[in-house]
């Protein structure tokens, strides 16, 4: 099967959101039977496959290895963050895990630059680190709502591209993932919301003020994912309107990032043989 991130990557300057269809299922026959069944399946055996490499990453940091991987995500309201975070993350060690979620900066983080509290937020070394919104939010909430002038906005980009740059060269893989949902999908969604009580907490009157912005929002995501999908650190475009497809994409493209890191346990410092002997003397 050709290699879903090729599938995925957005070209820099190439990308047209209107032209990718949020319900299609790239990598995959869209026919698929019983794909919600099958999805659950993999997407286990997947998440087990990236737990299976959260122990080596760990004990590899304690070592001095400076491997850390972060999953960036970033969407319309209602494009699914929160349960795709649920679902990559089943088969993983909390401990190894952590999440973050950006809301509108405080006094404290808008009295720094605005990669201050990002940077403040990456995982440490042998960690997984989760991004819900991301430093995207400067280029994207701030730009369609006009918060700073356009050419404070507008130098973000490579401001942005120079600091993932430096934080890859330092040991950090980003998988940095936009989930593509339809305007449709995000009213069926929104009306879901409002038809069960359990789910009204999720449901914010502002969410209709931010859908009447559509259009100026997918031109900000154009132009951010265009001008940052660098080779250090692509940006994927998922089409999120079918949930299996997007909890399995996900998952594929962060499998991806934990196989090319590869990590290993580190070799001991001290003679496995010797140690055994003196504590078989003991017992």
């Amino acid at each position: 099967m050709t290699d879903l991130r090729e599938l995925l990557v957005a070209e820099p300057g190439k990308v047209r959101l209107a032209e990718i269809d949020p319900r299609s299922t790239p990598g995959l026959k869209s026919n698929k039977r019983d794909a919600k069944d099958w999805s659950r399946a993999e997407v286990a055996r997947i998440t087990a496959k990236l737990g299976s490499y959260q122990e080596p990453l760990y004990a590899a940091a304690k070592k001095g290895a400076p491997d850390r991987i972060l999953l960036l995500l970033q969407a319309m309201d209602c494009g699914g963050k929160d349960g795709t975070v649920r679902s990559v993350l089943t088969g993983s060690n909390p401990a190894g895990v952590k999440v973050v979620s950006f809301g509108p900066p405080t006094e404290e983080e808008r009295a720094h630059d605005f990669l201050w509290r990002v940077e403040r937020a990456l995982p440490p070394p042998g960690y997984l680190g989760v991004f819900n919104r991301s430093h995207y939010e400067d280029v994207l909430v701030v730009r369609v709502h006009e918060l700073v002038p356009p050419e404070t906005w507008q130098e973000r980009y490579e401001q942005i591209n120079a600091f993932e740059a430096a934080q890859v060269a330092s040991g950090l893989t980003v998988v940095k993932v936009m989930l593509h949902i339809s305007k449709e999908e995000q009213a069926a969604r929104l009306l879901a919301r409002l038809a069960d009580p359990t789910k009204f907490w999720k449901y914010n009157p502002g969410d209709l003020a931010e859908r009447a912005r559509w259009d100026d929002y997918q031109v900000a995501y154009e132009d951010a994912i265009n001008r940052c999908s660098t080779p250090q650190a692509p940006w994927y475009v998922v089409p999120a309107d079918r949930k299996w497809y997007r909890n399995w994409a996900v998952a594929n493209l962060l499998l991806a990032a934990f196989e090319k890191v590869d990590p290993q346990y580190p070799v001991p410092d001290f003679d496995v043989a010797a140690e055994r002997a003196k504590l078989a003397a003991t017992i």
